[in-house]
């Protein structure tokens, strides 16, 4: 069981059936009145995302959501195959069960499958990637106004945004999470 008093990001819980995954959480102590937990939580099997407030006192059974490192093979139309690394079984995955930050990930990177008694919901690819910028323009020196970036292509298809600096055929680290560049490699 856990309380909403202990709600953080990516804790997951079950209310009235559904599987629950907390996204964004913040206590609020009014000056009059009970305090509560404003949430949003989304839903892991069909993803919709609901914006609730409850009681910090309020308990709710823990769901087990199994996260199991796979290894990302290839994709055939709208089905991703991904390999356990113990069984080598491909496992195929839709398409929609992909999060955003998916476009950052290459054949053969490990990722994090996310399920919840057997039906897989999410994917999880790794914190930082290392990619080859494969398309962006040339930065012209004296061209640095504070912070200029410019758009860069990389070779999973992705766009970005990096500093001038930085030319075709370089390899950068790129935070999955936020989709930003951090460094040459």
């Amino acid at each position: 069981m856990i309380s909403a008093g202990d709600f953080r990001n990516g804790v997951t819980f079950e209310e009235d059936g559904n599987v629950l995954q907390v996204v964004e959480f913040q206590h609020v102590k009014p000056g009059k009145g009970a305090a509560f937990v404003r949430t949003k939580t989304k839903n892991v099997i069909t993803g919709a995302v609901i914006e609730k407030s409850y009681n910090p006192t309020a308990k709710f059974p823990t769901a087990f959501v199994e996260r199991k490192d796979m290894e990302y093979s290839y994709n055939d139309g709208d089905l991703y195959y991904f390999m356990d690394q113990e069984t080598y079984e491909l496992e195929p995955i839709n398409g929609s069960e992909l999060g955003d930050n998916f476009k950052f990930v290459k054949e053969n990177m490990i990722c994090k499958i996310l399920s919840y008694k057997g039906k897989v919901f999410g994917v999880e690819p790794p914190t930082f990637v290392e990619l080859t910028v494969t398309q962006t323009d040339p930065g012209f020196k004296g061209d640095t106004a504070t912070n200029a970036t410019k758009p860069a292509t990389l070779e999973t298809g992705a766009e970005i945004r990096v500093p001038l600096f930085i030319d075709e055929g370089e390899m950068i680290r790129v935070d999955t999470r936020t989709g930003e560049y951090m460094e040459r490699v």
